[in-house]
């Protein structure tokens, strides 16, 4: 980088020449359906019959923009814009066209008056494009259709990119978001060897949509020294004066990126382990609608809440607002800033980077075209021994965390763990063998596994876990987020909007596939009996399964091996939202290596050894989803043997929850044949899951038979408690199976009264078992399977 030099008074015309254009653009896309250059009187019919958008945080972010492209060119600096405020999409599209980068990627709206004029249309309009930043927009890596992720994001894209510098424009509405308020955390967690900067720019322009924003109106020492206790530096830019406030920009960014310089040179030529400088960052104050209309109809608009939307709301019924737009527009000088054939001028496509150093451009924004496959071990070797199913136990999640282990050694700048302070809790800590807790705070004698570097993060903050690693998916990197399965609905909407972007991506061409979104929810609700209610929720699938079919992948995996199988195939999958369900705590091995794989590969299937029906038509179908659920069906299969030896029972696993959907619903999906052969149409079918029952009936309302499936699963009952009462609470336990069987198989006769009394006896005695000695008796502890 070089050093600091003073705007001439030539520069920083041409930079407000650039700034006018972008807000033009920026306008025009809000407000014109035609005369995209104004060549004659503004006229009801150029004016789009619906008015979207939002005008207020535009100018601003074209003013970043803008300013950001002289230091890229004079630095010659790989950058990326992550724009907080969402809602400010015309300027992002505004800029890429002006670098050209939009005329690229959509021929279409080619750089001139017809591309201008299409660019305008396009906007908010039927068929067209959102009006906030987008996976449409070429640059962005950020969706902003909820607000609060933007700095994760921009930590996430900087993390293992040493050479990348992240322009994050912060909203100061969106600082009022739990997700922003935490993510000012990120710089501790920021190695100024291995990583790159971000670069912060808070932007104050006092409002949101109808109130004032809460940092706008503290004293400024006050909100200084709150970003100092953040670790940062904030630099200083306010004003309203076009002239002062791009001289007093340009210098902010040249001291920032000095500063950037100085911090990573002094690690990087150093030991790497000197003491933590604050990063720089700007807070820029402007107002809110800069450059737009000052008053309407009588009432102040610039540096007001009223230009957050549409600041000229009746442009189609009022002649004095079409007046007012086109005194406004033409207030840029547009005749000055495009040619006779609707070109940016040379002056104006002379400031922009040239080709990748382009932020709409950029590479990392595209993070497909970096990603490189992770170099896996083969996870057959790291199998549980299964000589005999049911008879040997192992920790799933444990066993996992060896073969991640070794993903970590392959891998050392491309793959990262994030999770909520429970990566040893998840059991997955065999991977610290290779690698330590990323932390850039005080570390004293007594910590464990924390250094300046490394591939594990943790911090307690779910959104903080999944905005770092969205932004280093999106920027072509690998990774796992691991979490609590209780407490992963905190990340819910962030889940949402993700699998959002990779929707609309499908359908770009341009995008290339990103590695997949992989969640690992353990320490899951049927094993959360020790913490209780609070800690026992199923339901972030019913959330998952809302999404595109073609995005969703749900695995339960119900022992080691098939867990190993099924984290391998995620880690490889790319433009999916992978959630896997396993469980941490000593489990039993039902299937060895081959088979699991086999099991895996069909996603569901008959477990032969476990059924009693000899290849025929079976009386009964007893399936499973879910490590728990698996257990107790099992156990169930065996009373069903001993009480009724005649009894023809099929034991159906479910490994990818998908295959329960019908082919035309889920690319996974088992056609209604087949369907049909593993669970029958006139048989009852007891399905123990792993969460809330309804969410099978979803699945398969529309199959043959379904009015003969009976789903056991969670209904929200939990306490503090045993294991075995859980399930019990919640009548997944084998001896309601069995009831339930007695209660659907007609066939078995009247006989079978005494034995349905048996099994609600039984019930009774292993719970009054754990009020007396805290535990559950050995019976149902230590069972295995007997055959």
């Amino acid at each position: 980088m070089t050093e600091t030099v003073a705007m001439t008074d030539d520069e920083i015309r041409r930079i407000d020449a650039y700034w006018r254009a972008a807000n033009y653009l920026s306008v025009g896309q809000i407000y014109l359906f035609g005369n995209p250059l104004l060549r004659e009187p503004l006229r009801r019919r150029h004016i789009k019959p619906r008015l979207l958008g939002h005008w207020g945080t535009s100018p601003g972010l074209n003013f970043c923009y803008a300013h950001l492209n002289r230091v890229i060119k004079a630095r010659e600096l790989d950058m990326i814009y992550i724009m907080g405020p969402g809602h400010g999409g015309p300027a992002a599209v505004a800029n890429a066209w002006l670098e050209g980068t939009y005329s690229e990627v959509y021929p279409e709206v080619s750089r001139d008056e017809r591309g201008m004029a299409r660019l305008f249309r396009q906007f908010s309009f039927p068929g067209g494009i959102p009006s906030h930043v987008a996976p449409e927009t070429p640059g962005s890596i950020h969706e902003g259709g909820e607000l609060g992720y933007s700095l994760a994001h921009a930590y996430g894209a900087a993390f293992d990119n040493p050479d990348l510098v992240v322009a994050c424009i912060v909203g100061d509405g969106e600082a009022e978001t739990g997700p922003l308020a935490a993510s000012w955390h990120s710089d501790k967690f920021l190695d100024p060897v291995t990583d790159g900067a971000v670069l912060p720019i808070l932007h104050l322009n006092g409002y949101k949509i109808a109130n004032p924003t809460v940092l706008a109106r503290i004293p400024e020492e006050e909100l200084v020294q709150l970003l100092r206790g953040y670790g940062h530096h904030p630099i200083l830019v306010s004003g309203d004066e076009p002239a002062s406030m791009h001289r007093k920009m340009a210098a902010a960014l040249d001291q920032a990126l000095d500063e950037i310089a100085a911090i990573q040179r002094a690690a990087r030529d150093g030991d790497g382990g000197g003491e933590r400088r604050p990063w720089p960052m700007i807070v820029l104050r402007s107002p809110k609608g800069w450059t737009g209309p000052k008053e309407v109809d009588g009432l102040p608009v610039e540096g007001t809440w009223r230009s957050h939307q549409v600041p000229l709301a009746g442009v189609c019924d009022n002649p004095e607002h079409l007046a007012q737009l086109e005194e406004w527009m033409r207030s840029y000088q547009p005749e000055e800033l495009f040619d006779d054939e609707g070109r940016p001028v040379p002056e104006l496509a002379a400031l922009t980077p040239d080709g990748d150093r382009r932020m709409s451009a950029n590479p990392h924004a595209n993070g497909g075209l970096l990603l490189k496959p992770l170099l896996l071990p083969d996870f057959r070797d790291y199998a549980a021994e299964v000589d005999k199913p049911g008879t040997t136990t192992t920790e799933p999640t444990r066993r996992l965390g060896t073969f991640l282990r070794d993903v970590v050694r392959n891998n050392p700048a491309n793959f990262r763990i994030m999770g909520p302070d429970e990566t040893q809790s998840n059991r997955l800590g065999d991977v610290l063998e290779v690698t330590d807790r990323v932390f850039q705070g005080e570390r004293y004698p007594t910590d464990e596994g924390q250094a300046p570097r490394g591939r594990v993060m943790e911090v307690l903050s779910e959104h903080l876990c999944q905005g770092w690693l969205e932004g280093y998916l999106l920027t072509g990197r690998h990774g796992l987020f691991n979490s609590y399965e209780a407490f992963v609905h905190i990340v819910d909407a962030m889940f949402n909007q993700h699998a959002k972007w990779l929707k609309v991506t499908r359908h770009l061409p341009w995008r290339r596939p990103i590695a997949s979104l992989n969640y690992l929810l353990s320490s899951h609700v049927w094993r959360q009996d020790h913490n209780g209610f609070t800690h026992q929720d199923p339901g972030f699938l019913d959330v998952v399964l809302n999404k595109k079919p073609e995005l969703i992948r749900v695995y339960l995996p119900p022992d080691a091996n098939t867990l190993l199988s099924v984290g391998d195939h995620c880690l490889r999958s790319r433009d999916y939202v992978n959630v896997i369900v396993a469980g941490k705590q000593p489990a039993l091995n039902w299937l060895p290596m081959d088979q699991a794989i086999a099991h895996c590969t069909r996603g569901i299937g008959i477990w032969e050894w476990a059924s009693t029906d000899g290849g025929a038509d079976p009386d009964v179908v007893l399936a499973c989803a879910g490590d728990i659920p698996t257990l107790e069906t099992l156990a169930a299969a065996d009373l069903l043997r001993q009480l009724f030896p005649e009894l023809r029972v099929r034991v159906v696993n479910v490994v990818d929850l998908m295959r329960l959907q019908p082919d035309t619903e889920h690319p996974h999906g088992l056609p209604d044949r087949e369907f049909d052969a593993l669970f029958t149409t006139d048989k009852p079918v007891i399905f123990a899951f792993h969460g809330y029952p309804y969410l099978i009936h979803r699945l398969v309302y529309r199959r043959n038979g379904h009015q003969n499936m009976h789903v056991r699963g969670y209904k929200e009952e939990g306490t503090t408690t045993t294991p075995f009462d859980m399930v019990m609470l919640n009548d997944l336990d084998r001896f309601h199976l069995v009831m339930d069987v007695i209660d659907r198989v007609p066939s078995l006769g009247g006989r079978v009264a005494h034995v349905r009394q048996r099994m609600a006896d039984r019930r009774l005695e292993l719970r009054a078992y754990t009020r007396l000695h805290g535990e559950d008796a050995p019976e149902v502890r230590d069972w295995t399977w007997p055959y």
